[in-house]
C-alpha cells in the first residue's frame, strides 16, 4: 500500500529589490497610455526669425558656416521634401553643403545641427525632422541653436 503525503509548503520568500523593481515597472507600463502626442499642439515657436540677416556674428568656422546656411534658407527659401526645388529653395543639408568649404566641414556642421535638433525635438535624422516641419521657422531656429552650440565649443 502506497502512502500519500501532503506536500510541505515553505513560507513565501521575500522578493528581492530587483524583483520588486521589475514588478513596479510592469505596473507603471500597464498604466501608461501609448497614444502619440501631436507636438504641433504643444510646441510653440517664435514667429520671428532668431538671427538677423546681416554680417556674421560668429568668428568660429562651423558657427559661421551654420550662419551662412541660415541666411541662405532665409533669403532663398526652405524646401521640405527634396534637396532643392525649381525656385532655388533648399533643404538644411543642401544649404550647409553649398556654403561649406569642404565635404568634411559640411559633415561636421550637419553633425552639430543634428545634435541641436535632438536636444529640442525628437528626430533620428535631419531629413526626417525636416519633413515634419510645416514652415521654415523651426528650421531657422535649429540653425540658430546649432550655430550657438558650435560657437560655444569654439568650432
Amino acid at each position: 500500500m502506497t502512502t500519500i503525503t501532503a506536500p510541505t509548503t515553505s513560507p513565501p520568500r521575500a522578493l528581492t529589490i530587483d524583483e520588486r523593481l521589475a514588478l513596479a515597472a510592469l505596473a507603471v507600463d500597464a498604466r501608461i497610455t501609448t497614444t502619440p502626442v501631436d507636438l504641433d499642439d504643444v510646441i510653440r515657436l517664435p514667429v520671428t526669425t532668431p538671427l538677423p540677416a546681416g554680417p556674421c556674428p560668429y568668428r568660429t568656422p562651423l558657427a559661421a558656416l551654420l550662419h551662412r546656411a541660415w541666411v541662405r534658407i532665409e533669403t532663398v527659401g526652405w524646401c521640405r521634401d527634396a534637396l532643392f526645388d525649381e525656385s532655388g529653395a533648399v533643404c538644411p543639408i543642401r544649404a550647409i553643403r553649398l556654403e561649406a568649404d569642404s565635404p568634411r566641414q559640411a559633415d561636421e556642421a550637419c553633425f552639430i545641427l543634428l545634435e541641436a535638433i535632438k536636444r529640442h525635438w525628437q528626430a533620428e535624422t535631419i531629413p526626417s525632422w525636416n519633413a515634419q516641419q510645416t514652415s521654415s521657422a523651426p528650421v531657422l531656429l535649429a540653425f540658430d541653436r546649432a550655430a550657438n552650440l558650435a560657437h560655444s565649443r569654439n568650432l
